[in-house]
């Protein structure tokens, strides 16, 4: 019987990149106040999903597509984007509301989740998004 032997070669462990930048779906169907929240998530470093300006967009991407955080606006066109919240709380993807009206107006389920009120400042918005997605905020 003929032996074989092969030299072991010594792998070097490779550092890892640094992680992915957070994809960020963003559901606002107001075109200017849309493109400022992209705008805000861009100079956080995260990349924009979407957006979506209508509950049927909003919906087929939350069902679908992979990212970190939602930002959605409570009411779009008329229709409220609770379904579309209650699809993120079963995927475990946490999310923020964006609101023009008093958060109080948020259904009582939802209370313990963060809330921006229109306008909102850009640090508002980078302090809330850094909370959620550092794990600061607990999400119900």
């Amino acid at each position: 019987m003929q032996r074989y032997s092969y030299p072991v070669q010594t792998v070097e462990r490779v550092p890892m990149h640094d992680p992915q930048p957070p994809r960020v779906l963003v559901v606002e169907d107001e075109t200017m106040v849309s493109m400022l929240i992209e705008d805000m998530v861009c100079d956080l470093g995260g990349q924009v999903v979407g957006p979506a300006a209508n509950f049927e967009q909003a919906m087929g991407l939350a069902l679908d597509e992979d990212f970190d955080l939602a930002v959605l606006d409570v009411n779009l066109d008329g229709l409220v984007v609770y379904p579309i919240a209650d699809v993120l709380r079963y995927r475990g993807i946490p999310f923020i509301f964006t609101t023009g009206y008093d958060s109080s107006a948020i259904l009582q389920r939802y209370r313990g989740q963060p809330v921006l009120s229109k306008p909102f400042s850009h640090s508002a918005f980078c302090e809330v998004v850094e909370e959620v997605l550092s794990g600061a905020v607990t999400f119900r």
